[in-house]
């Protein structure tokens, strides 16, 4: 599974919408989403920068991935 390098803040908000989070909130250069599932919300930050560090990206997808309980693999396909 190959993390991808050329990934913006922007994109990767667009393919969260995607699987149900919503923007709760810009605060400068980062944006905050929220997941609701059965009465508990789950938040992610994710910074507006173009590129996203590789770390960061891994960190933020393997985050969503734990808490939507899917693969790492089928948020890295909708990137």
């Amino acid at each position: 599974m190959k993390i991808p390098r050329d990934v913006n803040g922007s994109e990767l908000v667009k393919v969260l919408k995607k699987l149900g989070f919503i923007e709760t909130r810009q605060l400068g250069s980062h944006i905050r989403l929220t997941h609701k599932l059965n009465n508990e919300e789950f938040h992610i930050t994710i910074p507006n920068h173009k590129p996203i560090k590789v770390g960061t990206l891994n960190s933020i997808i393997t985050e969503v991935a734990n808490n939507l309980k899917i693969n790492k693999q089928e948020i890295i396909d909708l990137l």
